[in-house]
């Protein structure tokens, strides 16, 4: 992937009072960094709304850049700083698929490297694996390994949403998860991802949740209910094979 910043010699950084911790009284906050495969339909604010069915407070946040990779987030500055500002639970982490072994590695490396920042401020890293275009659609099982190695690296949660579409596309091989690029999700595929997030962050059934979630700013998605009853199905059998929680 082509990095979108130049990079930039380090500095040091100022000697500070160590961030606060979470408030267990306020619910859970949760940092997603990524880019298009992250902020494309609002998906961590899909999670929220999924959390808020399920009777949970989720307060979620995002810095996340199109075509962006770890290391471009860590260059680029914005993700460590709200990292420092403290007070999450979770951290997600998001590159592309990652699939090629020097991607892989770029990303294990800077997994780690964000990782102690996050562990700094109290915080657990997590790791958000999406999944091949269509063009390489082959390649999901070295989409999961990647991501799993980066997850075990940090020892961190993982969210298996890469292998929620998988599952949910040998239920049906056209369920309209992927936008015409065959690279970006369809609504309907972001809110695949957000079951397979929501249920390793929370442990909790997806069985039965609203196919219908109302987002920030008054958007709305409604997914059909046979189908989000498969993608809850799909999702399930995905977290249960390969998710780290």
């Amino acid at each position: 992937m082509r990095p979108l910043f130049r990079h930039r010699p380090g500095r040091p950084a100022a000697t500070k009072e160590p961030a606060p911790p979470p408030d267990p009284s306020k619910g859970r906050r949760v940092l997603f960094i990524g880019n298009s495969l992250t902020y494309a339909n609002d998906m961590p604010w899909m999670v929220q709304a999924l959390a808020k069915a399920a009777g949970e407070t989720l307060d979620v946040a995002m810095v996340a850049f199109g075509g962006a990779n770890l290391e471009d987030h860590w260059n680029q500055g914005e993700a460590p700083r709200r990292i420092a500002e403290g007070g999450w639970n979770v951290v997600v982490m998001q590159q592309g698929p990652s699939s090629v072994p020097a991607n892989r590695e770029n990303m294990r490396e800077y997994a780690q490297r964000f990782a102690e920042r996050i562990a700094g401020v109290g915080a657990r890293p997590a790791m958000y694996m999406v999944w091949p275009d269509t063009s390489r659609f082959a390649f999901f099982d070295q989409v999961r390994e990647s991501y799993t190695l980066a997850a075990a690296d940090v020892g961190g949660m993982l969210f298996p949403a890469g292998e929620a579409w998988r599952a949910a596309l040998r239920r049906d091989p056209h369920a309209p998860l992927y936008r015409r690029d065959g690279l970006h999700p369809s609504p309907t595929g972001s809110y695949a991802a957000a079951l397979s997030i929501f249920g390793v962050l929370y442990g909790r059934p997806l069985a039965g949740l609203p196919a219908r979630l109302r987002l920030r700013k008054g958007a709305a998605i409604q997914v059909p209910p046979a189908l989000a009853a498969l993608l809850q199905e799909a999702a399930t059998e995905a977290n249960e094979r390969f998710g780290r929680s």
